[in-house]
């Protein structure tokens, strides 16, 4: 088949989720016989202008990637309140690019083209127009559900009214676009059902997060134990708030001892005000890390504090594939099909948290088989290989249809 993928950002290099489930997916069409091509915003807050794909990968894609500016102003801020649509999505058009993509679709005759999230989805009236491709929209997040659940954490009325005016203005959006594709994919049963309420009629495919599992191979020999960790990105509001819930939180209990665990904060674009935290042989905000699974080795249990945001999380099906103890909200862990206390260990309040990391620091062993456990299920579900001969049994339907 041909594929044409259009992404709100560069995938490459692989250091995020969105970037790791983008970049996966490519490769696995590509390996399978798939004439793939790869159309890419690139926004110049990521800074990825001299990202490009290995050597081998770039020599069997067409690859295009077009800079575009998406910072946010006081000003844009300010006259979005008199708009219909949220200034998250709009900052993603850009006529230049809308032109560029013309032309490729008037260049080139795809069977499938498929929107990488929601910001792309504004081009979808002039795909439509210039291409008879089927059209395929895969759900990294109910994007309105981060927003509503972002207010809810909010105590200050202004913030609170302002997340929630977001969240009405792109469930909007969402609902009155998503009906315009062929097809949807979502990666669980959660999202799927929410899409369903939300009136959407297109076919949707349940397709979970996968992984090329042999790249993630394990040493516990490297680890040390008991050690806490974070991996992720602090640009995306859910983990940033997450992680701000958990330090004020247990950073006293980390400082006295009461927890007698290290704790490691590492990932992209963590704000200057996480230094306070750092307490000398206790908490080490890292930053960005060389080597992600270097990382993620070298740590025992890993946490995912998440308190809004939607979908399935790629760090912590990572953190699965590396045979990591996981303690995670029950939002954290959405979509995965876990059994808490076998797979995974579920979190939600102070309390909870609290015994669970210590129970965890306390037992080696119980850590171990926890790793193990979760490893067995990333593999029994998300395997690149098992979940993209799914995509490609559904694209097949979807050009039938």
């Amino acid at each position: 088949m041909k594929i044409l993928i259009l992404s709100h950002r560069v995938p490459f290099p692989q250091n995020g989720g969105y970037a790791i489930v983008v970049a996966n997916t490519i490769k696995s069409l590509v390996s399978t016989g798939h004439d793939v091509s790869l159309v890419a915003l690139n926004a110049k807050r990521h800074n990825y202008q001299s990202s490009l794909p290995d050597e081998e990968l770039m020599g069997k894609i067409n690859y295009r990637a077009y800079d575009i500016d998406t910072t946010v102003t006081v000003l844009g801020v300010a006259m979005n309140l008199f708009k219909k649509t949220s200034f998250n999505v709009d900052r993603y058009y850009d006529p230049e690019f809308e032109t560029l993509l013309i032309r490729e679709l008037r260049n080139s005759d795809y069977d499938i083209i498929q929107f990488e999230g929601l910001f792309v989805s504004l081009y979808l009236p002039a795909v439509r127009k210039h291409s008879k491709a089927k059209l395929i929209y895969r759900a990294h997040n109910i994007e309105n559900q981060i927003w509503w659940r972002l207010a809810l954490q909010k105590l200050d009325p202004f913030k609170k009214s302002y997340l929630r005016m977001h969240a009405r203005r792109i469930k909007n959006y969402e609902q009155q676009q998503l009906n315009k594709f062929d097809a949807i994919t979502v990666f669980s049963e959660h999202d799927k059902d929410t899409l369903i309420e939300y009136g959407i009629n297109v076919p949707i495919a349940v397709l979970p997060i996968a992984l090329k599992l042999d790249h993630y191979k394990p040493d516990i020999k490297k680890t040390e134990f008991p050690s806490l960790f974070f991996l992720g990105s602090l640009d995306w509001l859910p983990n940033r708030e997450g992680m701000e819930w958990f330090l004020d939180t247990f950073i006293n209990d980390l400082i006295s001892g009461d927890l007698p665990v290290k704790l490691y904060v590492a990932g992209n674009d963590i704000p200057e005000r996480f230094d306070d935290y750092e307490a000398l042989g206790k908490v080490f905000i890292q930053g960005e890390v060389d080597d992600a699974l270097e990382f993620v080795n070298s740590k025992s249990i890993m946490i995912v504090p998440l308190l809004s945001g939607g979908g399935m999380r790629v760090k912590i099906v990572e953190g699965m594939a590396m045979q990591k103890c996981i303690i995670s909200t029950s939002l954290g862990a959405e979509g995965i099909n876990f059994k808490d206390g076998h797979d995974i260990l579920i979190a939600n309040t102070r309390d909870e948290f609290y015994q669970a990391m210590q129970r965890c620091i306390r037992d080696e062993e119980f850590c171990i088989q926890l790793g193990k456990n979760a490893r067995l299920l990333a593999e029994k579900e998300h395997d690149i290989t098992l979940v993209t001969k799914h995509l490609v049994k559904f694209y097949k339907a979807c050009c039938e249809g």
